[in-house]
């Protein structure tokens, strides 16, 4: 063989070492940085404009509307920062809410989970109300 065959030789295997392990450490550097988990309080997601349009979070007793234990709410925000859409979870009841679109007050749906109670409830603009519980 002769020296530039041999010079091409070892330099094509030294290469192919230095590949082999870039690429280990490229897989090994790659699964360290992907979070497993994430962990926070709460959530915020916002628009374009820096307005909060939805968001998760754990609210302790006592906050948010005089909540009795610690619940957990997610809450989708209307471009006009109405929250239309919630459900939260505790340990006493879960329930689910729509709200009517931005300039309604009474215009709602509440379907809830409390104790060993359900019921859905209808309300529109009028005032008219309707509440379905089981029998």
């Amino acid at each position: 063989m002769k020296k530039t065959q041999r010079l091409f030789v070892i330099l094509t295997v030294v290469n192919l070492a230095t590949l082999a392990i870039n690429l280990t450490t490229m897989r090994a550097s790659a699964s360290q940085d992907a979070a497993q988990v994430l962990r926070g309080r709460s959530l915020e997601i916002v628009d374009s404009s820096g307005r909060v349009r939805a968001s998760l979070g754990v609210l302790g007793a006592g906050e948010g509307d005089g909540l009795k234990r610690e619940t957990v709410l997610l809450r989708l925000i209307t471009e006009q920062g109405r929250p239309s859409v919630k459900i939260s979870a505790s340990e006493e009841s879960a329930g689910l809410s729509f709200a009517g679109p931005t300039g309604t007050r009474e215009t709602y749906v509440i379907l809830e989970s409390k104790g060993r109670e359900s019921s859905l409830k209808l309300r529109n603009e009028s005032g008219r109300e309707q509440v379905v519980k089981p029998q």
